[in-house]
């Protein structure tokens, strides 16, 4: 058996490519021409800000419009769209390849026998992302500058056309997004890029084709469906963004005394819904919202968005297949049924893994930072909470990007704690399942077993 073609060229290779984008986006931020005149940067904080923009977290430690120059933007600019199509071409590759029934290991390193299969040609599908990409995110900033009737300019709104489709949530204005939390459409073209960056490349070309089909633009060709991922990815997706739009309503404003209309406040929990679950824009303050809230928002983050797109988290399928396992559980039912499908043994083992690899490393992050930060911190200074500790974690391994105020005070050892977060949420679940895949190798013995008392 070949180790080194099973452990390290699929698994590795993500690592290396983000890594070392990391490590020169932090290099290059440093420099004197990406900051404005008297300013300075540590290299720890430029290699926070660095992997935040290659991750799309969207966490900063300093203001991105005051700290860095036009060019320092423009760097942080191409450290999000390298992450982001970085991620969605190898994500969607491993999607592709999955229906083709190729190994796990042949999906993530591409090798012969992918080049074999005539159906598929790599340069034609990755040129497909990148031109499809670039067109939803031009679309995205003319629509922004109409919609703000120019008050964002040209630059600015192409910057957050890339970073809401990359679901990256960094923005030039200090306050994120709050000058436009009136404004509907506004809101509304945020959403939709954030939607289909959340969703994924695979998702979307299926669901145009399904579309096609559906209108008769196709007619005369066999009929199109919805793949059963695509079908689970969607449903799930919009379920997720109307509960979480009544959660943070229910969380919020019900019963709550507020000076807005009703419409408004659905406008910034539906918002909030889309944003926290992966981009990490916000239209209200976060450190003002109610502990039920935020309790909400962290819940949205860890469950993240659609595998083979720009977002972190556990993934909406993951979820949906955990959903499936505990409640095929408590009916007494030997399937995890999920639209009328029966997920296989081997997925809902993995699912299980690597929800509970997650909250394990969710909560290993929370203790070490409440160490940290209880001792890198003056007395003076008042102590971050639990909560707030805690949202700051899961904002970062779902590379969401919100936070309650914390980051720009972290100490050193927290910076670099978010920073493994971060790293390990954009790539983590991929290379956690790889793992789990290249393991998966009967042995030609087995341990007696037994039943142990729990619960």
């Amino acid at each position: 058996m070949n180790l080194r073609r099973i452990y390290f060229q699929p698994l590795l290779f993500p690592i290396i490519f983000f890594g070392l984008t990391i490590l020169v986006g932090g290099a290059l931020l440093c420099l004197p021409i990406c900051l404005r005149n008297g300013q300075t940067l540590s290299w720890t904080d430029g290699l926070f800000t660095a992997c935040s923009a290659t991750c799309v977290t969207g966490l900063v430690v300093v203001d991105t419009s005051v700290v860095f120059s036009s060019f320092g933007q423009g760097v942080i600019l191409a450290l999000i769209q390298t992450g982001g199509l970085g991620i969605m071409s190898l994500a969607s590759l491993a999607l592709y390849l999955f229906r083709q029934r190729v190994t796990l290991t042949d999906r993530i390193a591409v090798g012969q026998n992918l080049l074999q299969d005539s159906s598929f040609h790599l340069g034609a599908f990755l040129l497909k992302i990148v031109v499809g990409t670039f067109v939803i995110e031009l679309a995205g900033a003319f629509l922004l500058r109409l919609t703000t009737r120019g008050a964002m300019s040209l630059p600015s709104a192409m910057f957050h056309s890339i970073s809401a489709f990359c679901n990256a949530g960094f923005s030039l204005y200090g306050d994120s997004l709050t000058r436009w939390a009136d404004s509907v459409p506004v809101n509304l073209v945020i959403i939709g890029l954030i939607v289909l960056g959340g969703i994924g490349f695979f998702v979307m070309t299926d669901v145009v084709d399904w579309l096609v089909h559906r209108i008769g633009i196709g007619r005369g060709k066999p009929h199109k469906f919805l793949t059963w991922y695509s079908g689970v990815v969607v449903k799930t997706t919009l379920y997720l963004i109307v509960g979480g739009t009544l959660a943070l309503f229910i969380g919020q404003w019900w019963g709550q005394p507020h000076q807005h209309t009703l419409g408004h406040v659905l406008l910034t929990g539906l918002f909030q819904s889309v944003s926290c679950r992966t981009a990490g824009f916000n239209t209200v303050d976060i450190g003002g919202l109610t502990d039920v809230t935020l309790l909400f928002m962290m819940a949205l983050m860890f469950i993240g968005a659609a595998p083979g797109s720009c977002a972190g988290g556990i993934k909406v399928t993951t979820f949906r297949i955990v959903l499936a396992f505990l409640h095929a559980e408590l009916l007494g039912r030997d399937q995890a049924v999920v639209g009328k499908i029966a997920a296989s043994r081997e997925t809902v083992r993995k699912a299980l893994s690597l929800a509970a690899f997650s909250v394990l490393l969710v909560c290993g992050a929370i203790i070490v930072l409440s160490i940290s930060e209880r001792w890198g911190l003056p007395r003076t200074q008042i102590q971050p909470t639990l909560l707030a500790i805690s949202f700051e974690v899961v904002s970062a391994f779902g590379t969401a990007g919100l936070s309650m105020g914390l980051t720009p005070h972290l100490s050193l050892v927290g910076k670099y704690v978010i920073i493994t977060l971060m790293f390990i949420g954009r790539l983590g679940p991929l290379v956690f399942v790889g793992v789990l895949s290249t393991l998966n190798r009967r042995v030609a013995y087995s341990r007696p077993d037994s039943d142990l008392l729990i619960g």
